[in-house]
């Protein structure tokens, strides 16, 4: 637990680094939402990974024969925040800015052989006891290795920025970064800091969830394997947990399509 300044020396600043935790997780606090609607957007966030086709008027009947009495305008609205994904274009966390450039789809065909190739982002919602808040995660796709994460109660592009900037400081840059088309992803701020790493610009054609499948699979495993099961009521309990998760993911579980080896083992194998 972190202690207010006005009792010790160091600044909560310092308490952060010190403590290496996410100084943005300890400020946050999770998005308020009323208890009915948290269950609603619970219920989806499950039922996505059953029923990922299902749209608006499936799901309005889902719920109804649950026994809520919810409608078409607020069951649009919560699948909008929590961020359903359909083959099609529906409400979701993919905040399309129709005035941005879209860049082509690299990935198509492509033989992914190594580390640091390919890496893939995304931005999925988490649910929490009193509210909910977003994880953005980058995964080189050979490996399945989480190169870099971080949480938030908004989804900005600075954000997702800063978190590209850390992954590469701490591990390198990709030739190709995939993404959605969403308005972070498209945003000038973004776009700039791949451009002056050099680093091509991948995007998913427009409702086509399979484009950036591996990270899909990431949010199902961590959805189930951790957050599930647990049920945090803050920012900072939240980022530990998930900072303990990632841990185990990268280092510890094996991965079926790795022959059962870790992702950092595959990870480590590539080219100094």
């Amino acid at each position: 637990m972190l202690v207010d300044s006005k009792y010790i020396e160091l600044s909560v600043v310092k308490q952060c680094e010190l403590l290496e935790v996410n100084r943005s997780s300890f400020y946050y606090e999770p998005v308020a939402e009323s208890e009915e609607n948290l269950s609603i957007m619970r219920i989806l966030d499950e039922q996505y990974f059953k029923t990922p086709f299902y749209g608006l008027e499936r799901l309005l009947v889902l719920f109804i024969l649950k026994g809520y009495k919810i409608n078409r305008k607020r069951l649009r609205r919560l699948m909008k925040i929590q961020g359903w994904k359909t083959l099609y274009c529906k409400p979701r966390t993919t905040r399309i800015d129709p005035t941005a450039y879209k860049y082509p789809y690299l990935l198509r065909g492509l033989a992914i052989e190594r580390s640091n190739q390919v890496w893939e982002i995304d931005i999925t919602y988490l649910p929490m006891k009193n509210g909910f808040m977003y994880l953005c995660a980058i995964i080189d796709v050979h490996t399945r290795y989480v190169v870099g994460w971080g949480v938030s109660n908004t989804m900005t592009a600075q954000w997702c920025s800063e978190i590209v900037e850390e992954a590469i400081a701490t591990n390198g840059k990709p030739e190709i970064l995939n993404s959605d088309q969403g308005s972070q992803f498209t945003s000038e701020v973004y776009v700039d800091l791949l451009k002056e790493n050099k680093i091509q610009i991948s995007m998913d054609g427009k409702g086509r969830a399979i484009d950036n499948i591996f990270i899909e699979r990431l949010w199902r495993t961590v959805k189930y394997e951790h957050i599930y099961l647990y049920i945090y009521e803050d920012g900072l309990s939240l980022f530990k947990g998930l900072q303990q998760y990632f841990i185990f993911y990268n280092e510890q579980r094996g991965h079926q399509s790795l022959d059962y080896t870790t992702p950092k083992e595959e990870y480590e194998k590539k080219a100094a």
